[in-house]
């Protein structure tokens, strides 16, 4: 179809609607590889159970634990390597900072200013310490560590092609992807982000849930913008109320090279 949003109507995935609408907050950490990665999971097992498990999964877990063979924690990671982790150790339950009646909730609070969210703090002047990795889970939870796992069947790499991902997307469930960061980027407000000026500051993964069409008018001509859904994980202040769209098709900032799912 031209457009696929399961967070519009109840024609795709409406049975997880929730589960893909939650929108996640890495605080000043990068750990937007781990964080990504557990929300495309958590949504990939909602979709693929047919609704029956409604779990969020830990990006703390994958956070702390997965160590150097991931990356470098708070100060960046691989995607792929967090599903390959996961694959072989599997992944406990997690949430929001302070989510009840999970194993690992995240580790770090919402910092700085926020109009939708809980004032819990300034964030610190660089970047939190990547947190220890406990193989246990928090007081009061009633379940084992190990017994509240789960585990990705398999992991795979999409290839550059946007039919592929789209595919992908609609029999499967989201799917994770990254992409070069530039200045220009850090202005977004909101419609449908174009790359044009700016010097690269960085990479960042996210969680691509659909896709859609846009037409924008002049006076002389009307044109159709492909675009993206994408979920970021920089809080519901941010963007379209934590969500932005990205133009599609084109490779905008290698957002189609590296896709990952499982």
């Amino acid at each position: 179809p031209d457009s696929f949003d399961p967070l519009v109507g109840d024609d795709y995935f409406a049975y997880c609607k929730n589960t893909i609408m939650h929108i996640r907050d890495q605080s000043r950490c990068g750990s937007c590889w781990a964080v990504s990665a557990a929300e495309v999971m958590s949504d990939r097992l909602c979709v693929q159970s047919k609704g029956k498990i409604k779990r969020q999964l830990s990006d703390t877990d994958i956070l702390a634990c997965c160590g150097e063979y991931c990356g470098e924690g708070c100060r960046g990671g691989w995607p792929v390597k967090a599903w390959e982790w996961v694959k072989e150790n599997g992944v406990c339950t997690g949430g929001r900072y302070t989510a009840k009646g999970v194993c690992k909730p995240y580790a770090f609070y919402p910092c700085g200013n926020h109009t939708n969210e809980i004032w819990y703090g300034e964030c610190p002047k660089s970047s939190w310490p990547t947190p220890k990795c406990r193989k246990a889970c928090k007081f009061g939870y009633r379940k084992p560590y190990e017994q509240d796992k789960y585990y990705a069947k398999n992991v795979y790499v999409l290839p550059n092609d946007e039919a592929a991902i789209r595919k992908e997307i609609m029999e499967n469930g989201p799917v994770q992807a990254v992409f070069d960061v530039y200045e220009d980027f850090r202005l977004y407000k909101s419609g449908v982000y174009k790359h044009t000026q700016g010097r690269k500051t960085g990479a960042h993964a996210v969680k691509i849930y659909g896709w859609g069409d846009m037409r924008i008018s002049n006076s002389t001509h009307t044109f159709v913008v492909r675009y993206w859904s994408i979920a970021n994980s920089w809080n519901r202040d941010w963007g379209e109320r934590g969500y932005f769209r990205m133009v599609r098709g084109e490779d905008n900032c290698g957002i189609e090279s590296m896709v990952t799912a499982g």
